[in-house]
């Protein structure tokens, strides 16, 4: 597929592809402001921030950035836990491999104890809190959370021995609520609500993707409207749409995607009525 796009329509990349480079994403001002935050005061701070939103909205693109910025700054350890709705001991077993630290199941002590020992020299080397980012955080058991929140914090909540960066829907922030995780709610110290994108920021976010792709020219200025006028503020549907379009257009050899191809594709089909009043006439 790349090397037809290639030919066509001189694309580096698929524009509406998950798996874009970096460059290719686009940085709405709110997300910078909150990766500029993270990356200058809870690193060197520690404590819990927070990423919300409905699905679509750019939660997991958010992360992913935010993992990358944080990745190329010096002694700054980052790790992701790819399971949040694990059970404690499996918790447990899934940080000592993100931590490299060799923990036992049923010591949950002894795994505690060793957790923080590495954060702590860790700290003491760096100046640095390690950094652990969860996705879909919604999914995550209460007992979890609670035990992140006493894990990352010694000297009596003094210290903070961990960042932790949370990301889920409207389910994590219900969950927030409840009288187990009033604790931990009120630790959050950055937060970022992912709300849905006007056409001005879905029409910047096509644009950007298009530019980084190698063609700003790829769509007629029509047809990115009608794609951010239906993409009903959501990033996902906006790129879904687009991989449509641009799929349906290179099977057919065209030379620009324009309004004329959205209405062949996404136009609803004629009924049957309609059709037989139309050839009565």
């Amino acid at each position: 597929m790349i090397q037809t796009l290639r030919a066509l329509y001189g694309l580096k990349w698929n524009p509406f592809s998950t798996e874009l480079p970096m460059e290719a994403l686009f940085v709405p001002p709110k997300l910078e402001q909150f990766l500029w935050r993270i990356e200058h005061t809870l690193v060197p701070e520690g404590g819990f921030a927070l990423v919300h939103g409905e699905p679509g909205t750019g939660k997991s693109v958010a992360l992913r950035l935010l993992a990358e910025r944080l990745e190329r700054l010096p002694d700054v350890a980052v790790g992701v836990l790819n399971h949040p709705q694990s059970n404690l001991a499996d918790f447990y077993r899934e940080l000592g491999e993100v931590f490299a630290v060799g923990l036992k199941a049923h010591n949950r002590w002894g795994g505690f104890k060793a957790l923080r020992e590495r954060w702590l020299a860790h700290l003491e080397s760096t100046r640095l809190r390690p950094i652990l980012l969860i996705d879909e955080a919604q999914q995550a058991q209460p007992t979890m959370l609670s035990e992140l929140r006493l894990l990352a914090s010694a000297r009596f909540d003094s210290r903070a021995l961990l960042c932790v960066v949370l990301a889920g829907d409207s389910r994590l922030i219900h969950t927030l609520k409840t009288d187990e995780l009033l604790p931990l709610a009120s630790r959050i110290r950055v937060r970022l609500a992912m709300e849905y994108a006007s056409r001005e920021d879905l029409a910047a976010c096509l644009d950007h993707l298009l530019a980084s792709a190698g063609n700003a020219a790829l769509m007629t200025a029509e047809l990115k409207r009608t794609v951010c006028e239906h993409a009903l503020g959501n990033y996902r549907i906006l790129a879904g749409l687009g991989a449509d379009l641009l799929s349906a257009a290179a099977q057919r050899d065209l030379a620009q995607l324009d309004e004329k191809l959205y209405l062949e594709i996404f136009a609803p089909p004629k009924s049957a009525g309609a059709s037989r009043a139309a050839r009565s006439r």
